[in-house]
């Protein structure tokens, strides 16, 4: 098959950002003098490449955006600044740290991220150097939370299956600082440390090299029985296999990746595909070889085209198979039984091996903030004082009390009830399991709006939901500004992906369990048809489901939607 046939091949020349990032010193560039101007509060689109591998997006208040046009004055320019916490753990410390910079340099408000991470929004560019020493001094960072390297390294945040957990954890954790940029341009710009000259490329980036990879790249362990991590959604997913209470290693699943572009049919979501196991001692090994196989072949002529799944999709995964057991020098053995059940979290009280408790608490969306009666915020820095456990981001943008003691699993509750704080219990399955992007105001890439807009159309949908005696049945629902699927629409039972303001595109079908990708079932359509179509379906499925039938696979098996069996057929 000649290469014009398939685009995701490169055969045109680098990409502006592959230039950037070659001139750029190993992410220096002229960062240093950007952040010092007075003159405006953005910075130019070469530094602000830049920036993301530092863990930081230029952007700007978009619902400010016209009006500011007409007064002639520059966009309300701000920072979104990114903190990785690998397996999304936090110390109570910690996140007093990150409460402080949100309140006194962003915008009040925190966000927890779909992998795991802190979102800052609304720093101004006069703060972004003591922000991010003020992260650093936390013994937390920003470095690699964005841009074209592997990211923050996800793991199921649930420590209470077995002590088998913190094992993983811990692996996760090794992974995210082995797979770290090693320039210490992070170090000279946010923190001073004086420059070291050196000539040696290999001293720099042994692994990435000075052009790094083509595109942003993304990990995570899923521990069965428990996808919470949607496993099939990453780059590099890794699958534990527990045997007898011990961790006896990995099975390696490659080339998943949600994002897509609007009216490219070359562009599409993708799942992962298992090619075999490794030990705990192997991991480290397999995952960078992986990694410089995409950095050798990835296409950097066309970012849209530059993940590793083009890249496997392109050449086969037998050719990705063959090139990792070259590298490595040995062979993968093959993949062990597994079984997932579900990708959601098990909300409330739940008692871990270690006879301490955890509490999973529904954070709407993954905005922590203070209303008026439900002062969420305080109330989980309250907790932070008082807390002698960890705090556990999840996947699905909720929080975890972890390793509470029993004397303090009182006085936490009081905290709970005092800032009135509604028990999961009293919320339902739907919006329990529902997830969405930050899109407007702050997102550039945003064609409509998801955070603020999902939570009132569950409202709407829950009145169905109620009728049909679904109130306790979960149905993942999902909701993306744009394509790029922050939140994995893509891989929901219901996603909605924006297309423009009030418009999206219906997709049904996803899998229960993260194990199989949607398909549009109607494009570009408003509040109101997209409740007339799902009304009836949820009917339908409230009356005529199968005992323990989930409802992306209902709306397969009653004939409303083909199933996708791969992310090349999705647009099918």
């Amino acid at each position: 098959m000649a290469n014009e046939d398939r685009p995701h091949i490169q055969t045109g020349p680098p990409s502006d950002v592959e230039d950037i990032k070659e001139k750029s010193d190993y992410l220096r560039g002229t960062l240093v003098n950007t952040l010092q101007n007075p003159l405006t509060a953005g910075i130019p689109e070469e530094d602000n490449r830049l920036m993301k591998f530092h863990g930081s997006y230029l952007q700007d208040d978009r619902d400010l955006r016209n009006e500011r046009r007409r007064q002639k004055l520059e966009p309300a320019h701000q920072f979104m600044v990114r903190v990785r916490a690998p397996g999304g753990v936090a110390t109570p410390e910690q996140w007093l740290a990150i409460d402080n910079l949100a309140t006194t340099y962003g915008n009040g408000t925190l966000k927890l991220t779909t992998r795991q991470a802190f979102q800052i929004h609304g720093i101004l560019k006069w703060n972004m150097k003591t922000s991010i020493r003020a992260i650093n001094d936390s013994l937390m960072d920003t470095l690699a939370a964005c841009g074209d390297v592997n990211r923050n390294v996800m793991c199921n945040p649930n420590p209470d299956e077995s002590a088998v957990h913190q094992q993983v954890y811990e692996c996760a954790n090794k992974l995210s600082d082995y797979l770290s940029p090693r320039t210490r341009a992070y170090h000279e710009i946010w923190l001073d440390e004086e420059k070291i000259e050196s000539n040696k490329e290999v001293e720099q980036e042994p692994m990435y090299g000075k052009l790094y990879l083509p595109r942003k790249f993304k990990m995570g362990i899923a521990i069965p029985p428990s996808n919470d991590v949607d496993v099939f959604s990453q780059d590099i997913g890794l699958i534990a296999i527990i045997e007898n209470e011990k961790l006896r290693g990995f099975n390696v699943s490659v080339g998943g990746g949600m994002g897509m572009t609007h009216g490219d049919s070359h562009t599409y979501p993708q799942l992962s595909r298992v090619i075999g196991f490794c030990t705990p001692e192997q991991v480290t090994d397999v995952s960078e070889k992986l990694i410089t196989i995409q950095r050798d072949f990835g296409n950097r002529h066309e970012r849209k085209y530059a993940r590793f799944k083009y890249t496997i999709d392109a050449r086969g995964i037998d050719w990705l198979i063959d090139e990792l057991h070259e590298r490595l020098g040995y062979s993968l053995e093959e993949a062990r039984p597994y079984s997932f059940t579900d990708n959601g979290d098990r909300y409330g009280w739940v008692k871990g091996v270690n006879n301490r408790w955890h509490y999973t608490l529904f954070v709407q969306n993954g905005r922590i903030k203070d209303e008026e009666q439900y002062e969420l915020m305080s109330a989980i820095r309250e907790i932070a004082r008082i807390h002698t456990g960890e705090f556990r981001l999840s996947p699905n943008q909720n929080l975890v009390i972890s390793n509470v003691t029993a004397a303090k699993k009182k006085a936490i509750r009081e905290i709970l009830d005092r800032y009135h704080i509604v028990d999961s219990k009293q919320i339902s399955a739907l919006r329990k399991s529902s997830m969405a992007c930050v899109s407007f105001p702050t997102c550039g890439l945003a064609m409509a709006e998801s955070e603020r807009y999902l939570p009132s159309l569950i409202d709407k949908l829950e009145e169905t939901v109620n009728e049909v005696g679904l109130r306790d049945k979960e149905i993942v629902i999902r909701m993306s500004g744009c394509p790029n699927g922050c939140s994995r629409a893509a891989m929901a039972e219901i996603g909605f992906i924006g297309k423009a303001p009030g418009k999206y595109n219906l997709y049904l079908g996803g899998g229960f369990k993260g194990e199989r990708l949607s398909k549009m079932y109607k494009e570009n359509i408003g509040e109101e048809e997209m409740l007339d179509t799902l009304r009836p379906l949820l009917s339908d499925y409230g009356k005529n489901r199968s005992a323990g039938e989930h409802f992306g696979d209902y709306v397969i098996r009653a004939g409303y939607i083909k199933a996708t069996s791969d992310g090349t057929n999705f647009h099918d």
